[in-house]
């Protein structure tokens, strides 16, 4: 015997604006998801009075095998993240790490002195020190005021 159910508006609402937030979600929040052997790279970038500071988690990559370029101001990191041997003996029952090549630009808000940029990596966390160009620093300037002359009131 078949069972008849009430239709519920409500219930289709709330289910189609559930699929809307998964689609927002994975374009918006997460644009640089793995994707095949793919993956992005998540950057932070700050500005001191002297300098930017960029860092990025890139856990698991030899140093030596990055490849970081600057090029009119717009920065590139590029590597690869190599995939482990397979478990042989038994199977996975959760597997999110990422591996496959990655590449990452941004523009740099200022000029900056590409001669001097420092990249250090240290517990997985890669950061570049990129001094501004002088012509970039922050001018302070003085300002005067006109003296005054104070004098007697004359009656």
């Amino acid at each position: 015997m078949t069972a008849l159910t009430q239709w519920n508006p409500y219930r289709e609402i709330m289910e189609m604006r559930a699929a809307m937030d998964r689609l927002f979600d994975e374009a918006f929040f997460r644009p640089f998801a793995f994707n095949g052997s793919h993956l992005g790279l998540a950057l932070d970038v700050a500005e001191t009075e002297d300098a930017y500071i960029i860092e990025a988690a890139i856990p698991g990559i030899n140093p030596d095998e990055l490849d970081i370029s600057l090029t009119q101001n717009v920065l590139t990191i590029k590597g690869e993240i190599k995939k482990e041997e397979e478990v042989e003996e038994g199977r996975y029952h959760l597997r999110e790490r990422r591996f496959g090549k990655f590449s990452r630009s941004v523009t740099l808000p200022g000029d900056v002195q590409a001669d001097a940029v420092e990249a250090t990596y240290q517990n997985g966390v890669l950061r570049l020190v990129a001094p501004k160009a002088e012509e970039a620093k922050p001018k302070h300037i003085k300002v005067s005021a006109p003296k005054t002359i104070e004098g007697e009131k004359v009656s």
